[in-house]
């Protein structure tokens, strides 16, 4: 893929002196239109008006069950996802945040002391960096329970890189939990390379197949979709550069499990969800494909038996079963792609 020359000079000027605050946004691409949920509401209340302008996400990446959890977001920009994080991972857990935008990280430090009294603790921390290079960055290799990122990937020149240090980072059996922008095709030069439509998150999009690739080669071999929903370019002059190019916001999950396979196989296996788990007290859902009932026993291919079984999820679950006996191909359930039944899809609940 072309890179262009002054990516991050490019995002920086866009994010750090031409937005000003969501308004100025011209496409949707960059704020989550889903309805926000009450867990979610509450959390906000708490947080800054300032960083609350200054938002710029596009989904979910508040995954549950982070009380005690060290959290990095990629991408954190004013702060807002990290200082609702900081309130889920509570005072036994903490949460580091890492953006290149100097007026970005400036809107977050400012605010600090703000929610520190409003927390009753401290335990967030905000670097400067670029996020496809985290080994320059103070980072302890398998040190992160949770990994997020709220639309930014697509603005990094190297989504491999990104793919590669977040594994580095991640605990074994950890999770990279987060929202982006993905094309319905490869993005052409003249899309890509158009400043504006790059800082609306529409220009540096992957192909949807080009970023399960990507993570794969990366050493996740199993991406699951949890939800999208497709995006809408609003302003007519944008619409027509785009052409007939079509983008939408998908929430991927990303586990550090080195027993995954490359397809899903089914071994007999069964969970069942037992509940426990905050917000999540009904169902479980996991990914667009399987919301688990709580008390309900459910036949599972092997990738999701250890998605449960060997993560933070696992005291919430029982399991019946093992890999002793290999039964085929699994067809309890299909990979969940981008772009099919999109906005039908129930969700758990509004972005973080």
């Amino acid at each position: 893929m072309t890179k262009t020359p002054d990516t991050h000079e490019t995002v920086q000027d866009y994010y750090g002196r031409e937005l000003q605050g969501t308004s100025d946004l011209k496409t949707d691409a960059c704020c989550d239109a889903s309805s926000v949920p009450d867990w979610l509401k509450r959390l906000l209340k708490n947080i800054h008006p300032e960083v609350l302008s200054r938002y710029y996400g596009c989904g979910l990446v508040c995954p549950p069950l982070l009380e005690g959890c060290r959290v990095l977001d990629l991408g954190s920009g004013s702060g807002r996802d990290v200082y609702a994080l900081a309130q889920l991972v509570g005072p036994t857990g903490s949460v580091v945040g890492v953006d290149m935008t100097d007026e970005q990280l400036a809107v977050a430090e400012e605010t600090r002391g703000f929610h520190i009294e409003a927390f009753g603790y401290d335990n967030v921390r905000f670097l400067k960096g670029y996020i496809e290079k985290l080994d320059e960055l103070d980072l302890e290799p398998e040190s992160f329970d949770v990994i997020v990122s709220n639309c930014v990937i697509n603005l990094s020149p190297d989504k491999a890189a990104v793919l590669n240090g977040v594994r580095r980072l991640l605990k074994p059996g950890g999770e990279f939990f987060f929202s982006d922008v993905y094309a319905d095709r490869r993005v052409p030069d003249a899309v890509r390379n158009d400043p504006v439509l790059y800082g609306e998150c529409l220009g540096g999009a992957l192909y949807w197949h080009d970023f399960v690739t990507i993570s794969k080669q990366a050493g996740f071999a199993d991406p699951r979709l949890v939800e999208d929903r497709p995006l809408e370019v609003t302003d007519p002059e944008l619409s027509a550069r785009v052409g007939d190019l079509n983008f939408f916001s998908a929430t991927y999950r990303l586990f550090k499990l080195d027993g995954l396979e490359a397809g899903r196989e089914d071994y007999g296996q069964t969970v069942t969800y037992q509940g426990g788990i905050p917000d999540n007290g009904c169902q479980f859902l996991l990914d667009k494909d399987q919301t688990l009932a709580t008390g309900e026993a459910v036949r599972v291919c092997g990738n999701t038996w250890r998605m449960l079984q060997e993560t933070r999820f696992k005291d919430h679950f029982t399991f019946e079963g093992d890999f002793s006996h290999h039964r085929g191909i699994f067809t309890g359930s299909a990979a969940a792609m981008p772009f099919d039944e999109a906005s039908e899809t129930p969700t758990s609940g509004g972005c973080c």
